[in-house]
């Protein structure tokens, strides 16, 4: 071989041993990142995902087949919980005095009682001069009840030459008078009893011993847990003459409730509902605690029922759902929903009859990037 030819091979076999000395400046591409795997959940460009079948189980996905059925048109209405007015009361002082705790202490929250249960005591608060005058006609009453008994006595022994009449006139006068001085007497050293006006359990206590409290002023509140009610605000009056059934989601349970009537009077603009609740789902609520009332009418609409979890929120903050396209894929779907009761939603646009969609684990599709 010749030394030129030798000289030209040397120098190939230099070249293809360096790469990267034709590479300019920024251009090393020595140091880049290996490809990712093909075998991992991964977005596709066109935005589905690719999600292999180990990865599947993984994630616990799992699919419906879509419905579509008439489903009733529902509606979220703000609400809050409310006392059954026949199941609970209110104590309150009817004048103003000093609390006294009663046999069994002053009750405390949460504690059970029964009707007609004494609470406490309340001590009339009443004035020096006042006070004053009751105890100086308490003597006067006392005085003319003692000069009643002795002439009663005298009448008495000389019953045959007295006329009955004057004996029963006499004896009259002086029950009229003992019951006076009953009434006086009552008022000076009396209290008042302040009983429970209906059974159930201690929602709200402002009362201490020893505390000074005003007439009409509340003490105690007594609400039984299984019988609450829930009131809800309808801007549409027409919705009360459509309403089929309610719900409110307490925890992860859908709580059903009874339409009990509707108000005919406007309260800022809204029409007040009123549903009763039914079993002790409501038990966990407390009164006045705001809630979402979902309503349903006797009215329907064409839709797929999902539970609630199947419906995610895509980067453009639109509501979409997860197709199953083939065994490894799935891709979003931009469709319309509105809530159906507590746990479920109603497709109305974007789904077709038979296709799969994602309704557990479509969260973790959601942040595959």
């Amino acid at each position: 071989m010749k030394p030129r030819s030798l000289t030209h091979i040397a120098m190939l076999s230099l070249v293809l041993a360096l790469p990267n000395a034709w590479a300019g400046p920024g251009h090393d591409h020595g140091d880049a990142p290996p490809a990712a795997s093909a075998k991992g959940p991964q977005r596709q460009s066109d935005g589905s995902v690719f999600v292999p079948k180990p990865a599947q189980r993984q994630m616990s996905l799992r699919t419906q087949a879509s419905e579509i059925q008439a489903l009733p048109r529902a509606f979220t209405l703000n609400g809050k919980v409310l006392m059954d007015p026949n199941a609970g009361g209110k104590v309150q002082a009817m004048q103003a005095g000093r609390l006294e705790a009663g046999p069994r202490g002053l009750p405390s929250l949460g504690q059970s009682v029964r009707k007609g249960e004494l609470l406490a005591y309340v001590l009339p608060a009443t004035g020096s001069l006042e006070r004053s005058a009751q105890a100086a006609q308490l003597a006067e009453l006392r005085a003319a009840r003692a000069l009643a008994e002795k002439r009663l006595a005298r009448l008495k022994e000389l019953a045959d030459s007295v006329p009955r009449k004057e004996i029963e006139a006499l004896e009259s006068e002086l029950a009229s008078l003992s019951e006076r001085v009953a009434a006086v007497g009552g008022g000076l050293s009396g209290r008042e009893a302040l009983l429970a006006p209906a059974s159930g359990v201690i929602a709200a206590a402002n009362a201490v011993a020893g505390q000074v409290v005003d007439a009409r002023e509340l003490v105690f509140e007594i609400v039984d847990p299984a019988r609450l009610q829930v009131e809800a605000l309808a801007f549409d009056a027409t919705l009360a003459a459509d309403v089929a059934s309610a719900q409110v989601a307490v925890g992860e349970r859908a709580v059903p409730l009874r339409l009990v009537g509707a108000a005919r009077a406007l309260r800022d603009q809204a029409l007040p509902l009123l549903f009763q609740g039914e079993g002790p789902g409501l038990a966990a609520l407390a009164v006045g605690q705001p809630l979402q009332v979902v309503v349903q009418t006797r009215s329907q609409v064409q839709g797929v029922a999902l539970p609630a979890a199947a419906l995610q929120k895509n980067p453009a903050n639109q509501a979409i759902v997860w197709v199953k396209r083939s065994a490894e894929r799935y891709e979003p779907r931009v469709v319309t929903a509105q809530p159906l009761d507590g746990a479920r939603v109603a497709v109305t646009q974007g789904l077709q009859a038979g296709e799969r969609v994602v309704v557990q684990g479509a969260v973790l599709l959601n942040q595959i990037r």
